[in-house]
Formats: C-alpha cells, sequence, structure tokens
C-alpha cells in the first residue's frame, strides 16, 4: 500500500496522525505505511484497537442523534477525521435535515476528502475548515460565518482532546471554545483513558512520545472535569458504549473487559 496520491495538498508521511491511523483502524485506505506501523504497534498493547475506534464512532452517532432530536440544528466538531460513512452531518441531517454542520481538522488529509464532507441536504449546511484545534479563535472565527453565535451550538471534541497535554492547555482550550457558545448549547466529548491497564496506557504514552506526539489518557473524573460548569445529561459521564445504548449502534466487543474509553454530553445553562 502506498497510500492515497493527493497531490496538490502536502501531507507530512514522514510520522503517523492520528486521524490517518484512525482511518487505519476503521479499514480505510486513507493511511501510509507511517500509520500503520504505528497502528500495529498500539494493537500490540491492546488488540482492540479496531473496536476502540468502532465503539468512539457509535458513540458520535447515538450523541448526534439525541442533539438533533432534541431540537440542536446547529453543529460544530472539531478533529473531524477522515470521513466514514455515515459521518456526522449525515446523521445529524437524517433527524434534523436544516442542520448545520462546521467540521474541523488540522491534517490536510483530510481537507482532501473536503467534497465527501460537504455533501449536505439541499437545507442545511456543511463546511469544512482547515485549523488547529489550538487555534480556538481561528475557529471560531471561521465557524461564525456558517453557524449562529445566538443559538444553541453542538460543539464535538471526539478522541481530541487525549492528544493535548495539560501543560499544552487542553482545559483552557475547552473553556475558550465553551465561553463563546450561547446557553443552551452542548459539548460532546470522548477520550481515551488508562483506568482498566495504566501500564499499557502508559506505554502507548511512551510510543507517542518517541514520535514527537502526544498522548495523554485522562481518569473518568479528569475528563469529567472538563465539563465544569456544565450540566451533565444522563447517564453523565461513562464507557463510551454506555452512553444511551438504547439509541442504537451497539458495538459487539469481545470479551467481558470494557473499552479502554470515556464520553459524555453536557447542556451550556
Amino acid at each position: 500500500m502506498t497510500g492515497p496520491a493527493h497531490h496538490s495538498i502536502e501531507i507530512d508521511t514522514s510520522k503517523p496522525h492520528p486521524a490517518r491511523m484512525y482511518d487505519w483502524f476503521l479499514g480505510g485506505k486513507d493511511n501510509y505505511p507511517v500509520d500503520e506501523q504505528m497502528a500495529r504497534q498500539l494493537l500490540s498493547l491492546d488488540a482492540r484497537g479496531r473496536d476502540m475506534a468502532r465503539v468512539n464512532r457509535a458513540f458520535m452517532h447515538r450523541a448526534t442523534r439525541w442533539l438533533a432530536e432534541s431540537g440542536v440544528r446547529q453543529f460544530l466538531d472539531i478533529g473531524t477525521g477522515i470521513p466514514t460513512e455515515p459521518n456526522l452531518h449525515q446523521i445529524a441531517q437524517q433527524a434534523a435535515p436544516d442542520a448545520r454542520v462546521v467540521y474541523c481538522d488540522n491534517d490536510p488529509i483530510v481537507l482532501a476528502h473536503a467534497a465527501a464532507l460537504l455533501r449536505s441536504t439541499p437545507e442545511g449546511v456543511t463546511e469544512y475548515i482547515q485549523a488547529d484545534a489550538r487555534k480556538p479563535e481561528t475557529i471560531l472565527a471561521e465557524a461564525g460565518k456558517v453557524l449562529d453565535f445566538e443559538q444553541p451550538i453542538a460543539l464535538s471534541l471526539l478522541a481530541l482532546l487525549h492528544f493535548i497535554d495539560d501543560e499544552d492547555g487542553a482545559g483552557d482550550l475547552v473553556d475558550k471554545l465553551v465561553d463563546q457558545l450561547p446557553s443552551g448549547s452542548y459539548l460532546v466529548l470522548s477520550h481515551t483513558t488508562g483506568d482498566f491497564n495504566p501500564e499499557g496506557a502508559a506505554q502507548a504514552r511512551a510510543m507517542y512520545k518517541e514520535r514527537g506526539m502526544t498522548l495523554r489518557p485522562r481518569s473518568r473524573a479528569e475528563l469529567t472535569a472538563f465539563f465544569d460548569g456544565l450540566e451533565l445529561v444522563e447517564p453523565g459521564v461513562t464507557l463510551s458504549a454506555d452512553w444511551r445504548p438504547e439509541l442504537g449502534e451497539v458495538i459487539d466487543v469481545p470479551g467481558d473487559e470494557p473499552i479502554p474509553g470515556y464520553a459524555g454530553v453536557a447542556r451550556k445553562p
């Protein structure tokens, strides 16, 4: 596999990228040998890497469906990744054809797929911003051209914050984004954890560090702290697989061990 050819866009294939590794775990074709190599190394620590990606994806589907059915019509998804069907806008616009969705990612390979991200219903809108999650001002300014910041917005940071360390301002990033959202908006988070296998998490963290990347698994309490000042939606911060499974997309995972990721949705009062 040589990886996809997108000549007009500069893609750094010298080191792995989380969006492309996630794509590999989901069985996609938009990744390079460097991504596959690291993904396989992560599988040697926990053989359920693919299940983790699928469980996270399924949580996104359920949370988006719940939000759209609860009346939310605007979505800002940061750290979008390479599109897989159905994507967030398809789930949202199925429930609410007039939903407006803004995607944001920093990997140019996602831009190469912007066409797939931008297939909107006629009544709705989907837009894509290429920007780094660590630049909330840029993201908010661009999103403001599409979304109405006087009306509720669902902000999703799915499997994103574990790539930002505390000293790199993960908490500040969330606060800056949430501060700009109107009352009635929602914050949607999913996050990997070392709570069930601290040793494996420490090894994974070291593996990322060797490649100049950050991995910061967080405990349930640490993830819950990102929701400070917001009203958690039932059932609160749970294992990703346990968040409202009645909404569908339950991933059957072999064995009794939980998939090590937490998720939650909270409303801004």
